[in-house]
């Protein structure tokens, strides 16, 4: 039997602004393959319940972040882009920043350095 490793929760925060067209979400903890699946299925959930077109996702709280994190996020910029909608991210930790590179995210996606950035954004775009 192998050591046992301190796990550190996932805690996802879902917040609606602009009259649920917009959520924002801000995940603590590790995003990984322990975690992943149900960081998925919440933003799925509230996304189909707030009929919302459009996420913005907070990094800020991340302590750990894998490829499996990677591929929730990826995930679901694709559903929210071919669905219409967009998708920012916001302060992305210097942690998980060198993921972002490798796999090419911070190419595809719109990656602020503060959440109330990435808020001014979408304002902007939905004009």
């Amino acid at each position: 039997h192998g050591i046992a490793k301190g796990v550190t929760r996932m805690h996802i925060e879902l917040k609606t602004a602009n009259r649920g067209s917009v959520v924002i979400a801000a995940l603590r903890g590790e995003l990984d393959d322990h975690s992943a699946e149900s960081v998925r299925r919440a933003l799925d959930q509230e996304l189909e319940k707030r009929q919302a077109s459009r996420l913005i996702l907070d990094l800020s709280g991340l302590t750990f972040m894998d490829s499996s994190g990677l591929g929730v996020i990826l995930g679901r910029y694709r559903k929210i882009k071919s669905a219409g909608g967009q998708m920012v991210i916001a302060a992305v930790p210097q942690s998980a920043q060198r993921l972002f590179e490798i796999s090419g995210l911070h190419k595809i996606m719109n990656i602020y350095d503060k959440r109330d950035d990435a808020v001014h954004a979408l304002k902007e775009v939905s004009r």
